[in-house]
């Protein structure tokens, strides 16, 4: 069952196009990866997805429901949750206070004490951490925050921006371990990697987006052997 589909959306810089004629079915339950070189386009799709910026054109739907309209705060209510580049935790508040600020939904909020145990049982580093401030812990630290704080507002589509970027190759594969656990509990992921080997191998689906526009899709195993995605991408 499709949970989000994004048919024909198109998005502009100005004049600079940016986003060409973009297809989407992610499917519940599934872990999906957009993979690319940089300025590709992969955040800024995940950026009208969210709501962070608008589609010149296109649709987008969750869970049947055409969610253009929606500002961001209401994306998030219905299950939309988003991790950005670069983490954006508060460095001077705790990493409670950190993970408590996802959940402000009222649906969150009524689930706080539990859904902390849950953060802390899946990230057990955090909780040990709990008290100390979150600009003092390691990047791959933040990392594991910022997800933790993403888990906080009970995601229907988790969707991360770049988790890898700047962490070194023994944190990275602790980081997709987690989100691969994340998945198989059954939230459905939407990673955006460049880290293209890491990334398709633990993904059902894939697509690989260049230059604006969706080249290649299909399973993450799959994609791996493609030809030109070898040469392109991985050097081979």
């Amino acid at each position: 069952m499709s949970l989000l589909r994004v048919q024909d959306l198109n998005f502009y810089y100005g004049d600079l196009q940016a986003l060409f004629n973009i297809e989407m079915d992610i499917e519940e339950g599934r872990l999906t990866t957009i993979v690319g070189a940089n300025a590709a386009g992969k955040s800024t799709l995940l950026n009208t997805i969210s709501g962070i910026i608008r589609q010149r054109s296109g649709s987008i739907k969750f869970n049947g429901q055409n969610i253009e309209g929606l500002p961001p705060h209401r994306r998030v209510e219905i299950g939309i949750i988003q991790i950005p580049e670069g983490r954006l935790l508060f460095p001077w508040m705790t990493v409670e206070e950190n993970l408590e600020l996802g959940a402000f939904t009222p649906n969150a909020r009524i689930l706080r004490k539990k859904n902390l145990e849950r953060v802390y049982d899946i990230l057990p580093l955090l909780k040990e951490r709990r008290k100390q401030r979150a600009g003092s812990l390691s990047g791959g630290e933040q990392q594991m925050c910022a997800i933790g704080r993403g888990l906080m507002a009970m995601p229907k589509l988790l969707m991360l921006d770049e988790p890898s970027l700047g962490l070194a190759p023994i944190i990275v594969q602790e980081m997709f371990e987690t989100i691969q656990n994340i998945n198989k509990e059954g939230t459905t992921v939407l990673l955006v990697e460049q880290n293209v080997q890491w990334a398709l191998e633990m993904a059902h689906q894939g697509f690989v987006l260049e230059n604006g526009h969706i080249i290649l899709e299909g399973k993450g195993s799959e994609l791996l052997q493609n030809e030109y995605l070898k040469k392109a991408y991985l050097g081979i």
